[in-house]
């Protein structure tokens, strides 16, 4: 058993182990098993499902074109709307969103399974390399794209079929952003990711330039001044701290960079984890990282959330799956100090914490935890230079209802905004959106409005 510090090892598991712990979380749909599943929607005419989901597909009618027996043409539905729905339908909360407002809930208290008949039908169109759309005729125009993520993709495949010549500038080594570095690897298994984006540029007229950022390879300045447009696209790159002492010790990771190395290895059994860990934070960062601690095989996983059950970002499925999973969450607990032994993590002292006239306060009281892995999962924040005068707020770019920027001719989408949720399925529509605005300008050949904050 390989180690790389006290109590944190490589190799916990037998090989067999890893292969079945990360399969695949929700396989597809079998043909029959999609059918089922389609029958039980009632294609409502004024369906709410379809107000709830941020890109605003046509849910019932690409259900209901796999009941008829299309899934080609229900998968064309569904990308008319969002070109990454393949990934939005694998890792979505459509338990919060599309299958909460489903009617099926009132009788049955089970909603029609929105997000696995999106799958099926977009991983058939995948599989069978059925392309809906061709670039319209070159413009001329050149837009430059930050950020190969989700919404970057989605602006660049949507400027690309108006006929724009799109280049796409990404400071990682691969493109897809948050779907290739960020996602649980049970969630999109067999290099999905990967596949999705070559899915998207296959439209043609999109150029990837990997390893070039912005603040330290080139400018806003630069780009505008060499493109007709910009779309900024950028994800959340900083990592919030901790504000606990001994956070720096070694052991003490970040729950992101934990969750990109396992993405990205080839090994699992060579991603080294703790006997007992804990995970510090309440979002879907915080379940990923404590679920794959799990899975690697730590024997203790405890995730330990400053506020209430209620109040944790994680839906509650994903809430469910970690515990299913054997995590423990513990609530209403903040980190205080990390305890150290022989120069690394032995343990975490944790404040027991309360609502007080409306404001999160410590009660004095405090308990130590047992851990030798300490992972930090209490959120990201966006960190970028070269932008400028660009107009922000609360450390978000400002965009107006278009995405346009304070800068003419620059728009913004994605986790570097504020607008909406976080999710990957808003930073595809907001992507989209710019697109359709910024083809408005061009063709129009006029500058655009200015967003201020």
């Amino acid at each position: 058993m390989g180690t790389t510090q006290s109590g944190i090892h490589r190799g916990r598991l037998a090989p067999a182990e890893y292969e079945t712990n990360f399969s695949d979380l929700h396989p597809r749909l079998d043909d029959h098993e999609a059918l089922v599943a389609a029958d039980r929607c009632y294609f409502c005419h004024d369906a709410p499902c379809m107000t709830a989901c941020p890109t605003s597909i046509d849910i019932p009618l690409f259900i209901r074109q796999i009941s008829t027996g299309n899934p080609i043409g229900s998968a064309k539905t569904i990308f008319d709307q969002n070109i990454l729905g393949g990934m939005c339908a694998r890792v979505c909360p459509t338990e919060t969103l599309c299958e909460q407002a489903c009617v099926r809930n009132t009788a049955e208290h089970r909603p029609v399974e929105i997000g696995r008949l999106q799958r099926y039908a977009t991983d058939v169109a995948m599989t069978e390399n059925k392309h809906f759309y061709e670039r319209a005729e070159r413009t001329g125009k050149a837009v430059a794209v930050v950020g190969a993520g989700p919404a970057g993709l989605a602006s660049a495949h949507r400027l690309a079929m108006n006929g724009h010549d799109v280049v796409v500038f990404d400071a990682r080594e691969k493109a897809g952003g948050l779907n290739e570095y960020g996602i649980a690897t049970y969630k999109t298994v067999d290099d999905f990711a990967q596949k999705e984006v070559d899915y998207v540029l296959a439209i043609g007229g999109i150029e990837v330039k990997n390893g070039l950022k912005l603040g330290r390879d080139f400018t806003l300045a630069d780009l505008t001044a060499n493109f007709d447009a910009v779309f900024l696209g950028m994800g959340l790159a900083g990592v919030n701290a901790l504000r606990a002492e001994g956070e720096t010790l070694p052991g003490v990771v970040d729950a992101v960079d934990f969750i990109a190395e396992l993405r990205q290895a080839e090994d699992k059994a060579a991603i080294p984890v703790g006997r007992r860990v804990v995970v510090i934070g309440g979002g879907m960062t915080a379940i990923d990282a404590a679920v794959q601690a799990k899975l690697l095989g730590a024997e203790e996983v405890t995730i330990c959330y400053r506020r209430g059950k209620e109040h944790m970002n994680a839906s509650p499925f994903e809430q469910d799956l970690a515990a299913s999973k054997g995590v423990m969450i513990r609530h209403w607990l903040q980190p205080k100090r990390v305890i150290a032994k022989d120069g690394h993590v032995a343990g975490i002292e944790v404040e027991y914490t309360e609502m007080r006239d409306g404001t999160l306060t410590g009660t004095g009281e405090t308990g130590v935890l047992a851990a030798d892995q300490v992972f930090k999962a209490i959120g990201q924040s966006f960190e970028a230079s070269g932008l400028g005068s660009l107009a922000m707020s609360g450390g978000r770019i400002v965009i107006d209802s278009e995405g346009r920027t304070s800068v003419p001719n620059v728009w913004a989408g994605g986790d570097c905004v504020k607008a909406g949720e976080d999710l990957t399925v808003t930073s595809v529509a907001q992507g989209r959106d710019a697109a359709d605005s910024i083809n408005r300008m061009l063709a129009a050949g006029a500058q655009p409005a200015v967003a201020v904050a």
